[in-house]
């Protein structure tokens, strides 16, 4: 089954002169498929990442979530896509510092408002056993080490089971050994639970271990 698919995906930047950045982009990530995006600096990776996300709709082409055309929906309607359906993982954590580890966790679903408080809770008390830190639940965000928040960030990305995982730069800020332990996170997720995981990497060892790497060129796929 398709999770994502990418079909006939051409961007422009119109400002200052006009600048074609995404060239003819078709691709698609199946369930269970860990999957890394790799390319130089300037080659439309984040770009494309922006598009697959949802976040800009400012594009040519269209975008397939679920078998469902994502491309032309509102606003309002992309939010809770997004929201419900994908998780994401950022090269910065982008935690809530004054909250506690629990309490960034929880954000999205309540965001998403479909439970309650007390099982969006104990879903999140569960994401942080399943990586390992559920004994950081009560410290603030601020006072977790670097490789700690980003297994906090994946936590968040998982408390409304998403259909997909997407990163830009998850591992780029980590140590090796931190990275590493992402890395099997990530891998473990798409086994065991059969996730899907579209990750955009500068990182040559954490991209040969994926199920599959595209590589990108001038806003061009090349492989």
């Amino acid at each position: 089954m398709k999770i994502l698919e990418a079909k006939n995906i051409d961007k422009y930047f119109r400002k200052p002169v006009d600048f074609h950045v995404l060239k003819d982009i078709n691709f698609s990530i199946d369930k269970g498929k860990f999957v890394s995006i790799m390319g130089k600096s300037g080659s439309g990776k984040s770009t494309l990442l922006y598009i697959l996300s949802t976040m800009d709709t400012d594009y040519e082409g269209e975008l397939y979530l679920n078998n469902e055309l994502i491309t032309g929906k509102t606003e309002k309607e992309l939010s809770i896509i997004r929201n419900k359906e994908i998780g994401f993982v950022f090269q910065f954590h982008y935690l809530l510092s004054d909250f506690s580890v629990i309490e960034n966790v929880m954000l999205p679903a309540k965001k998403l408002g479909i439970k309650t408080l007390e099982e969006i809770k104990e879903d999140a008390f569960i994401n942080l056993k399943k990586l390992g830190i559920e004994h950081l639940e009560n410290k603030k965000a601020s006072q977790v080490s670097g490789g700690e928040k980003q297994r906090v960030a994946i936590a968040r990305a998982l408390i409304n089971n998403p259909s997909i995982i997407m990163g830009d730069e998850p591992t780029g800020n980590l140590d090796s050994k931190n990275a590493d332990n992402i890395f099997n996170i990530f891998k473990e997720l798409s086994q065991k639970q059969n996730l899907s995981l579209l990750i955009v990497t500068h990182d040559d060892d954490f991209a040969k271990r994926t199920d599959r790497i595209i590589t990108m060129e001038d806003g061009k796929i090349i492989n």
